[in-house]
């Protein structure tokens, strides 16, 4: 039983922010599944006019509630059902977490790092399931569950609980080395299904909440960027003389595909294309819920799930982005305020783990369908269609709300 007391100081404006991007989504997941169904495009369209015939010619004492109920017939596509079942699973999971004191976590750090890798383990084993050439997830049964979005949470807990232990011992790149092999390992494993997405959201992870605990903000920021300039560099000897490199040439192909995506808008660059084609074409004011033609006719790929911003960009256009990145600035907003608020160096990084995290998730989505930034699948936070995308992020929002109900003693 969960002490309600616990809700007198909770962070409302994030919870309500949250809320709020959570029922965006549930409209853009409409639209841009209504042709993922059974049902093609036409027919849809058919059923949609037959829903909505004679609408106009309805009296003023009889309008709401059959207009409601033709738009629930649209809208609550198997999608969005399975989209909210996870979200009330995230609200249990967040109302979980923030009864238990952040401070329990670290008590069983090292279980939470084993049960991690093992997770990652059974991904690369015969329990292994393989979709689109990479194998990231668990089959279940009844649903898929994909390890290493929960790895995320596991490590920004555990490196907190790590980076608290060496508070004021990490001055030297020495002592940045075993910091280095906390995060590498579990990312190494990731790497090796491929996600590359994901392994660079660790990467985030772990320099965010290095420069908040290390004593040496310069040793921090310098090999933040030197490190990116290294590979950047790797990539050019790669290309110039043949270097070697661990990736494979579709990968990096892919990668760098964004350059110039219109080189290759039929094999590569197709994604990019569509994304660009969608957002420049929703204009101001976009062409409405269930009339964007990248959308509706498919020519967007991906479009409930790593391009699902695309869709708000040609549905809803400059305005409904504009809305979006408002509430996304909120929580992250909210985020960076609850870790400087934080009583303890514990809870800051915990909060800075979770801002970090999504942080890059925000930035790298909205800038991979921008055709600004390389196409890594790192998928939209509490936004994209996705059941353990969305247990993550509401375990982490439940985490920050956990610090902030927690800054001061609480008085019952």
């Amino acid at each position: 039983m969960v002490d309600k007391r616990l809700f007198r100081n909770l962070d409302y404006t994030l919870l309500i922010a949250v809320i709020l991007i959570v029922c965006f989504s549930l409209v853009i997941i409409s639209s841009a599944t209504v042709v993922s169904s059974p049902m093609d495009f036409r027919e849809h369209q058919e059923l949609w006019n037959k829903e909505t015939q004679g609408v106009s010619n309805l009296t003023e004492s009889e309008p709401t509630s059959l207009s409601l109920l033709q738009y629930a017939k649209i809208f609550f596509s198997g999608f969005v059902k399975k989209q909210i079942v996870w979200f009330i699973a995230g609200l249990i999971v967040m109302t979980f977490i923030l009864s238990v004191p952040y401070e329990d976590f670290r008590r069983h750090r090292k279980t939470i790092y084993i049960i991690n890798l093992l997770l990652l383990l059974a991904v690369l084993s015969p329990l292994g399931h393989s979709a689109k050439g990479a194998t990231r997830w668990i089959d279940l049964g009844a649903f898929k569950l994909q390890p290493s979005e929960f790895a995320k949470i596991f490590i920004i807990i555990t490196f907190a609980d790590f980076l608290s232990r060496r508070e004021g011992k990490l001055k030297t790149f020495k002592d940045l080395i075993p910091c280095f092999i906390h995060i590498g390992v579990p990312m190494l494993l990731i790497l090796k299904q491929p996600d590359l997405g994901t392994s660079l959201v660790f990467i985030a992870i772990m320099f965010g909440m290095l420069f908040v605990a290390s004593s040496n903000g310069k040793l921090v920021g310098g090999l933040f960027f030197g490190g990116w300039t290294m590979a950047i560099g790797w990539v050019w000897l790669h290309f110039k003389i043949g270097f070697w490199i661990p990736l494979k040439d579709y990968q990096l192909d892919r990668l760098l595909v964004f350059i110039d995506p219109w080189k290759q808008w039929h094999g590569n660059g197709y994604h990019v294309v569509q994304s660009q084609i969608a957002i420049g074409s929703g204009g101001l004011e976009g062409k409405g819920i269930f009339n964007g033609s990248q959308n509706q006719l498919n020519f967007l790929p991906e479009q409930h799930t790593d391009f699902i911003f695309s869709v708000v960009g040609e549905e809803m256009g400059f305005i409904g982005v504009s809305a979006l990145l408002i509430l996304f600035f909120i929580v992250l907003y909210r985020g960076i305020r609850i870790a400087s608020e934080a009583k303890d160096l514990n809870g800051s990084l915990l909060a800075t783990g979770v801002v970090a995290m999504l942080t890059f998730h925000i930035l790298t989505n909205v800038g991979m369908v921008s055709g600004i930034m390389p196409v890594t699948g790192v998928p939209l936070p509490l936004f994209s269609y996705g059941g353990s995308s969305m247990l993550t992020n509401m375990i982490a929002i439940g985490i920050l709300l956990n610090v902030y109900n927690r800054r001061q003693k609480i008085i019952f």
